[in-house]
């Protein structure tokens, strides 16, 4: 057997807010998704980036399901340098994304800052600092 990493699955409860977020991240959701209880982004290697309404997990889950609490994952998303770090983590926090974390140069070589999208989920932005 041949195990093969395909997918990422993100429970987000407002479709219409996750959706744009990931498309202002350059993620290629398709036109309707965000009306939709399901949707999908192929990311460059061949992942794809899945999103699931709660209301359609709830829906095939067992009676009394309730969403996820608290997170133990992030998204880390690889900018080219560590200028587009600044500008994207920017042009996020003033559309009102919660910046969770600002630009800093980490003591592992990259530039590194954290976001939060709609529902929470940590969004890791990073570049390797040219040396």
């Amino acid at each position: 057997m041949t195990v093969r990493f395909d997918a990422i699955g993100l429970i987000v409860s407002d479709m219409a807010a996750s959706v744009t977020f990931y498309r202002r991240l350059g993620l290629p959701f398709p036109e309707g998704s965000e009306r939709a209880p399901h949707a999908e982004a192929g990311l460059p290697g061949g992942i794809r980036l899945l999103l699931d309404s709660e209301e359609t997990v709830r829906s095939f889950s067992p009676p009394g399901w309730q969403p996820p609490s608290g997170s133990r994952h992030s998204l880390a998303l690889r900018c080219d340098t560590p200028e587009e770090v600044d500008a994207l983590y920017e042009e996020l926090t003033r559309a009102g994304v919660h910046g969770e974390l600002k630009p800093w140069d980490a003591v592992w070589g990259q530039r590194y800052a954290v976001v939060h999208d709609p529902d929470g989920h940590g969004v890791d932005l990073f570049a390797p600092l040219e040396r």
